[in-house]
């Protein structure tokens, strides 16, 4: 399972038909654009990533939204490497936990939605654009 999990992130950036808009990138394939699997064994996978350009911000910086999914799909080949390719439903229970001025964390359970199994965990601190005054209270 450890080879598929390789493969997985090594694929992830291939270019996908979008119609008549020609190729395109599948979701999954933005943050991995250009990724090097350097380790892939039972529960473990790494990679390397030289951020390209349209993955940064105005200032340069390494987007948040592609950290955090470049993350995912890495934590998703790991897991892969153990169980497979998970092709079942699943149900995803994300909840804000916690607010620190601008700033609002959140967790997210996933588990398989026969069992109840749980299948992965994450927590992220995320911010928003929105005018001071308007948060909610927890």
């Amino acid at each position: 399972m450890a080879a598929a999990a390789r493969s997985w992130l090594e694929n992830a950036g291939a270019t996908v038909e979008r119609g008549e808009g020609g190729p395109g990138r599948a979701f999954n394939a933005l943050p991995l654009s250009g990724v090097r699997v350097s380790l892939a064994e039972r529960g473990r996978a790494v990679c390397s990533l030289r951020v390209p350009p349209h993955l940064t911000d105005a200032e340069g910086n390494w987007h948040t939204g592609a950290i955090a999914a470049a993350a995912d799909d890495v934590c998703a080949a790991a897991i892969m490497s153990i169980e497979g390719i998970i092709k079942e439903e699943v149900e995803m229970d994300g909840r804000v936990v916690e607010h620190k001025g601008r700033m609002t964390a959140v967790t997210v359970e996933i588990r398989k939605k026969e069992s109840g199994e749980l299948v992965a965990i994450g927590r992220q601190w995320m911010t928003a654009s929105r005018p001071r005054g308007s948060q909610s209270k927890i």
